[in-house]
This record gives C-alpha cells, sequence and structure tokens, in this order.
C-alpha cells in the first residue's frame, strides 16, 4: 500500500504540472505563462538566406593594416611619396631614395613579417613595391568573418526578441535564417542586414566642399553624406560633408548602447559607452580638437557632426539623427551586437504566411485524430477493459508531450506533428507488449494479481530497450540534425519519455488499484 501511494503521488504531480503547463495554449488568459512555440512552418515567419561578402572583409583588414603603416612610418620617420591599397586587396607602395628603402625593408621585416611582397620596380630613384597577404591568411580572414557574421546575427536577432531563430552555416560564405512569428519582415532585414560599423571622422574645414563635389578632392579625404527625411512631407535632404579618411576611434570599444529621450526637443536618441580605453581615446581626441567638428559615421553614414566645445571625459557620447523610437531601437541593438566584418548581400528571401501555418496545424491535427480514434477502437476491441486503460495512457502522453514543449520552450513544426502521430503508435505498442505476457500468464492458471505482476516484470525489460534505443537515436538526430529534423527529434525524444512512464507507471498504478483496493477477480483483457 505505501508503494501505491507515492505512485499516485507521482501520477499526480506529473498530471497537475502537465495540465499546467498546456493550459496557456488552450487559454492563453487562463494562466501567464508562456505557451507552445510554434515553427516557421506552422504560424509563417521569414525564411533568408544570406551571403557574407568574405573578399569586403579581405579589403577592410588590408585597409586598416595601410593605415596603421602609414601611423609608423610617420613615427620612425621613413619617407613614403604614396601609400595606399590598390586593386581590392593590394598595398602599393612608393619609397624615394635608396635610405629610405633600406629603412623600409628592415621596418617591413620587423613590423610586418606576414605581409609578402609582389613586385619591385625602380622609377626615377623611386622604389614602387606591391605587397599583399598570404592566400592563407587571407582565406583564415574570410572564414572568420564568416563566422563573426554568424554570430552577430545571432546575438541582434536574440536581442530583438524572436522565439527559437534558426540560424546556421550554409556552405562556405552563406547564413541560413528562419524567424518564425516576425511580424515586420523589413525591420528584421534591415537589422540583420545593418552592418553597423560606427567610425569618427574628423572634417576637413580647410578645404571648399563644392570643389569636392565638382571632382577635386584633397589626398586622404572623402565625400560622405547625412541623410535626414522631413516626416511631414517625405522630402529627403543630402547634406555633403568633407571627412577626413582616417578613422580616430570606432565601434570596437563600446560597451553598451541604449535608446533615451531628449529632454529639449522630446526626440530619441541612441546614448552610448565606451569601455576604459576607448574613454581614453574619446577624451584624447575631443581634447586635441577642440572647436572642430567631429563627425560620428555609421555604415559610410553621417548622422551628425557636432563642433567638439571641450574635452570629453568619462566615455560617454551620443547619436542623433531624426530617429523613430524603432529606429533607435534596432540602432542601439545592432552597436550592442557589435559590427559585421563585412556586408551581407540577400540572395533568397521567402515570406511564409500564417495561413499556411494554420492549414498545416489542421491537417496535422485531423490526421492526428484520425490515427487516434483508430489506435483508441482498436485497443478497445482486442483488448476489451484493458484497452481502456491503455487509451487513458495514450491520451495522458499526448498531454505530457504538449508540456514538454511548453516547458522546455521547444519549437513545434510540421515534422514534429509527424513525430507526435508516430508516438501515439508506440504509445500502445509498450501496453501491447505487457498485455500479451499478462494474456500468457492467466493461459497458465494464476490469479489476475499474479499475472499483473509477472505480466509487467517480463515486459519492463524489453520495452526499455526498444525505447532508449529509439531515444538514442533520436537524441541523436537533435544534436545533429537541423530545421525539420530536429523539430520531430523534439517531438520523439518527448514522446518516448512519456510513453515510458503512462506505460510502466501510471497504467501499472489504475491496475493495482482495482486489483488492491476494488478486490477484481476477473481482468477483461
Amino acid at each position: 500500500m505505501k508503494n501505491l501511494s507515492w505512485k499516485v503521488v507521482l501520477v499526480l504531480a506529473v498530471i497537475i504540472t502537465a495540465v499546467i503547463y498546456v493550459l496557456p495554449s488552450i487559454k492563453p488568459n487562463w494562466w501567464p505563462r508562456k505557451k507552445i512555440n510554434l515553427g516557421l512552418d506552422l504560424q509563417g515567419g521569414m525564411h533568408l538566406v544570406l551571403e557574407v561578402d568574405t573578399i569586403k572583409a579581405v579589403e577592410s583588414n588590408v585597409e586598416r593594416i595601410v593605415q596603421e603603416m602609414r601611423g609608423l612610418l610617420r613615427k620612425k620617420r621613413i619617407r613614403q611619396n604614396s601609400l595606399q591599397r590598390v586593386q581590392g586587396s593590394k598595398i602599393s607602395v612608393k619609397i624615394p631614395g635608396k635610405e629610405n628603402i633600406e629603412k623600409f625593408d628592415a621596418f617591413l621585416n620587423k613590423e610586418f613579417k606576414g605581409l609578402r611582397e609582389l613586385s619591385r620596380s625602380t622609377e626615377d630613384d623611386t622604389t614602387v613595391m606591391l605587397l599583399g597577404l598570404p592566400v592563407q591568411e587571407s582565406d583564415h580572414i574570410e572564414q572568420m568573418a564568416t563566422q563573426q557574421a554568424l554570430e552577430t546575427i545571432r546575438n541582434r536577432i536574440d536581442q530583438f526578441g524572436v522565439s527559437e531563430p534558426d540560424i546556421r552555416l550554409q556552405g562556405e560564405n552563406r547564413i541560413l535564417i528562419q524567424l518564425p512569428g516576425i511580424q515586420d519582415p523589413q525591420r528584421a532585414k534591415d537589422l540583420i542586414g545593418k552592418t553597423a560599423l560606427l567610425e569618427f571622422k574628423l572634417l576637413n574645414e580647410t578645404y571648399d566642399i563644392n570643389a569636392a563635389l565638382k571632382g577635386s578632392i584633397p589626398p586622404g579625404t572623402e565625400i560622405l553624406y547625412q541623410v535626414t527625411e522631413d516626416p511631414k512631407t517625405g522630402l529627403v535632404d543630402r547634406q555633403p560633408y568633407l571627412l577626413k579618411k582616417r578613422t580616430l576611434l570606432t565601434g570596437t570599444y563600446l560597451t553598451d548602447a541604449r535608446v533615451q529621450i531628449d529632454s529639449q526637443y522630446n526626440e530619441p536618441y541612441v546614448s552610448i559607452s565606451f569601455d576604459k580605453k576607448g574613454g581614453r581615446i574619446f577624451a584624447k581626441i575631443t581634447e586635441e580638437n577642440v572647436k572642430k567638428r567631429l563627425a560620428i559615421v555609421l555604415d559610410d553614414k553621417v548622422y551628425s557632426a557636432p563642433v567638439i566645445q571641450e574635452k570629453i571625459s568619462g566615455g560617454q557620447a551620443r547619436i542623433t539623427g531624426n530617429f523613430t523610437t524603432d529606429e533607435a531601437n534596432d540602432l542601439a541593438i545592432a552597436l550592442r551586437a557589435g559590427a559585421l566584418p563585412a556586408p551581407v548581400n540577400i540572395l533568397e528571401e521567402r515570406t511564409v504566411g500564417p495561413s499556411l501555418g494554420y492549414d498545416s496545424i489542421r491537417k496535422g491535427l485531423i490526421s492526428m485524430c484520425i490515427g487516434g480514434i483508430v489506435v483508441v477502437l482498436f485497443m478497445i476491441l482486442y483488448y476489451k477493459g484493458a484497452g481502456i486503460i491503455a487509451d487513458f495512457a495514450l491520451v495522458l502522453n499526448i498531454i505530457l508531450i504538449a508540456a514538454g514543449l511548453a516547458g522546455f520552450q521547444a519549437t513545434l513544426t510540421l515534422p514534429g506533428i509527424a513525430g507526435i502521430i508516430l508516438t501515439i503508435g508506440m504509445a500502445v505498442d509498450a501496453n501491447v507488449l505487457i498485455f500479451e505476457r499478462i494474456r500468457e500468464e492467466m493461459s497458465l492458471g494464476k490469479t489476475p494479481r499474479a499475472a499483473v505482476e509477472a505480466g509487467y516484470e517480463r515486459a519492463t525489460l524489453t520495452i526499455l530497450d526498444a525505447n532508449v534505443t529509439t531515444l538514442i537515436a533520436a537524441l541523436v538526430l537533435f544534436q545533429f540534425g537541423t530545421g525539420p529534423v530536429k523539430g520531430f527529434a523534439v517531438t520523439l525524444s518527448l514522446g518516448v519519455i512519456a510513453s515510458l512512464f503512462t506505460a510502466l507507471i501510471m497504467t501499472r498504478l489504475i491496475f493495482d488499484y482495482f486489483l488492491m483496493n476494488r478486490k477484481v477477480t476477473y481482468l477483461s483483457i
């Protein structure tokens, strides 16, 4: 009787817990818990295939090397007539005089051993060198760019608040993204594709911007635009700025980015915070350039170019730009998640409508009901009273699967529904083994109670062997599978665990209740 009591408590606790987790999916207003997540194929959403422009990542790396090399040459007082990136990912250097070229060779061997010399020629006492990265280094940069882009996009989507996104590599430089239940596909697409490269650059205020717009751009400068849109008229204004190419500070030192409201203009802006090193660099920049204009550039677009009035310490700055609240939130998310190492291009885009998901759910439920009804009728007709017990266990089994999906916040997909339907057949399979054992024991003349004990004892090991091997296969599918395969593995795993519980514990409890408490002397089996 003590053994029976703890089983009753266990079964009741499991049933109550299952109902608590399933109820929000049936009546969301009744219980403030999370309901079952539906996959892209059931609730609709967005499917994207992105390609990382890894060549741009190599070019950006080479551009940083050029900037670093230019600064070091200036410090070491090695003359150069020209130092620039050419042909995408190569570096062209022009060194005047034999003495300077000897210094440059020694400098190159010491500071930039990784660069390889592609060609060298002499023109009027000027040595022209073409440098480049080794092939292995370029391949490594491209591979790391794809991996970093994957992690950055995953961080952005996690902060965006999409439940159970599917983000994974596809090939060498492609990323597959599935966002179930997304409400604003365009906003999500803009957030994912935003490079979010934040740079601080000084304006060139000594040269005429109009002359630069006509094509006379001084060396070491570039023209970038600040784009603003009038919310009332919809007119777009493009304000040109002549900026120095040298980047004084980047967003790599950011520690936080948050949306705040300007108390004076009642407009949202993005407040950014730097780490200690970034704060020191920012303080030095503002101290050395008082009364000069510092442009805040994001993805080659000027957001603001305020005049530095005084040294700014504390590592705080703000980005303004006539944002809406959503635009400011998305910009803050992109800055917090970090910049993409290279631009991404959308190769494939599909939007799955929720109506298709409703149709899939309806057909899946119909097939599940038909399969369930057939199994229920078969068990009643073939095993009579014992079949009713097995059918009750089957219903509880489905409830436990749904509770597991809600409790673990797993995603239910169309293959997942197929896994539930498969579980319906597997759930009664264990009961069939037990019932056949009980029949065999009763045919040998044993009492109902002895037949039930022997039947469960002899069938348990077989049931465990069959279900544990299935569970292992399901776990392997979950670990190494993706998308639909993982959805199928989730429901199959939950179904196997639930069927073991209902077959070995719950149905045995019901038999024990009738045989021990109600003193039943005849089994309907």
